[in-house]
């Protein structure tokens, strides 16, 4: 039965349910203009503090290693953990996307986000502050999928791919606060006044989205009677959550997409998040202003490789593979090549080169959720991009593990007595899920070429 128009009204009595859903009338194209760009600034402010967050270890990992008393092994768990509970999240805040919508999820978020770092700011043992960094990577996992989602109801299909990589531009603004800024600040104001004001600055940008984020445009909405008859044949046809997974599992480009995301993020990933800093300084003999200095040099490379890749992505799909493929070789070149230098200390324009790099793996990453937007429909993008999304996370997950298991067993002395060498042959793990996760992509991009229309 077609729905009526808008003029009519509801019958007052409710018709039997129906295995199928009825035909709703089709929303039109996404506007863009001003009101997508203000609607997606918004969101992205979100996602620029959950990136000061989720850095903020990056530069403290040295002072938290003294804070806490722990060696390699604790202190990567910290990142470990807040990056296993933001893999673990990224499906359940696709569904919680595909149901309730982005601003919702966003404010939990900030909440989230705001609490853990606060507990943080104030602990002084280990498992207290373990605690807090999960509960802060719980809020993380709940912004980049919704600040997608917005653009994907603001912005024309084919601009998608160009502000999905201005998005990942965005947060690393946030990274480059927190090298520039934070490093600052824990030099000068000590750690609990640091992280408390992180804490805080939470509360405007709470304010800013609960008071003027629309997540769609007015002429998505509907009038009411159209509303209500969608939202009834919305229950029939909404499947249930374990077959919307499944469904999205299922298809070939959202398993390329987690696997392209894997591959490609986690080199720069792990680097930013935890190791940059204590291989620059312990291993290579840098200042902490100088090892300051290359961080804030990566996050400029990633900005860089990012607006680059955007304007590739939305001039050809065709782009995508070369793109992968390109960065995870010169990636996998430039560490073989600072490994393998005589007596583990490379020179500087060599750090340099391998920094510049890894600033293209966040934006290459990106390159998975466009796999997977492009192959599912727009009811479970939210679920696809979360299975996405977990893919880099989870690979730098590993590698974090990996590295501070390797750094314990080749420096028994602990924390303070990594040697280079200790360094160079720790970094050598990398190459174990970059191997695998290259495997996986050349054989699932056979089969998308295959399912292809």
């Amino acid at each position: 039965m077609p729905v009526e128009p808008a003029r009519s009204v509801l019958p007052l009595s409710v018709p039997a349910p129906r295995t199928t859903a009825e035909p709703v009338p089709a929303l039109p194209s996404p506007p863009g203009g001003r009101a997508a760009w203000l609607a997606w600034a918004i969101g992205a402010s979100v996602y620029i503090l959950a990136v000061i967050h989720r850095t903020s270890l990056g530069v403290a990992g040295l002072d938290a290693a003294d804070r806490f008393g722990i060696g390699a092994s604790a202190l990567s768990t910290f990142s470990i953990l807040q990056v296993l509970v933001y893999a673990a999240m990224q499906i359940p805040v696709g569904l919680l996307v595909d149901r309730f919508g982005p601003r919702r999820v966003l404010l939990i978020g900030i909440v989230l986000l705001s609490t853990g770092q606060l507990a943080f700011a104030f602990s002084s043992s280990f498992a207290p502050a373990l605690g807090s960094r999960a509960v802060l990577g719980c809020g993380d996992a709940m912004t980049f999928i919704s600040v997608l989602r917005i653009a994907a109801r603001w912005f024309p299909a084919a601009k998608n791919p160009f502000v999905a990589q201005l998005t990942g531009l965005a947060g690393m603004g946030g990274n480059l606060i927190t090298t520039v800024v934070l490093a600052e600040a824990l030099h000068s104001e000590g750690w609990t006044p640091t992280f408390t004001a992180i804490a805080v600055l939470g509360v405007a940008v709470f304010a800013l989205v609960a008071l003027f984020l629309k997540e769609a445009p007015a002429a998505a909405v509907r009038p009411v009677d159209q509303v209500a008859a969608a939202a009834a044949a919305a229950a029939v046809a909404r499947p249930k959550v374990g077959r919307q997974v499944l469904a999205c599992w299922r298809e070939p480009g959202t398993r390329l997409g987690l696997w392209v995301h894997f591959t490609t993020q986690f080199p720069g990933n792990a680097f930013g998040l935890l190791w940059g800093l204590p291989y620059l300084v312990e291993a290579q003999g840098m200042s902490r202003a100088g090892a300051g200095g290359l961080l804030t040099l990566l996050v400029l490379s990633n900005m860089t490789f990012g607006f680059l890749f955007g304007r590739l992505l939305s001039a050809s799909a065709r782009a995508r593979m070369p793109i992968v493929l390109t960065t995870i070789g010169t990636t996998a070149l430039g560490w073989a090549l600072v490994l393998a230098w005589p007596g583990g200390h490379p020179p500087m324009w060599l750090l340099v080169g391998i920094i510049l790099v890894m600033g293209s793996n966040g934006p290459a990453s990106l390159v998975g959720l466009d796999y997977a937007r492009s192959r599912n429909p727009a009811e479970r993008l939210g679920t696809a991009s979360g299975i996405v999304n977990m893919g880099g996370f989870i690979g730098t997950m590993i590698t974090l593990f990996g590295i501070g298991v390797l750094l314990d067993a080749l420096s028994p002395a602990g924390a303070g007595a990594y040697s280079a060498d200790a360094f160079r042959w720790a970094f050598c793990w990398q190459y174990v899920p970059l191997a695998v996760g290259t495997a996986m992509i050349l054989r699932l991009r056979r089969k998308v070429a295959a399912a292809a229309p």
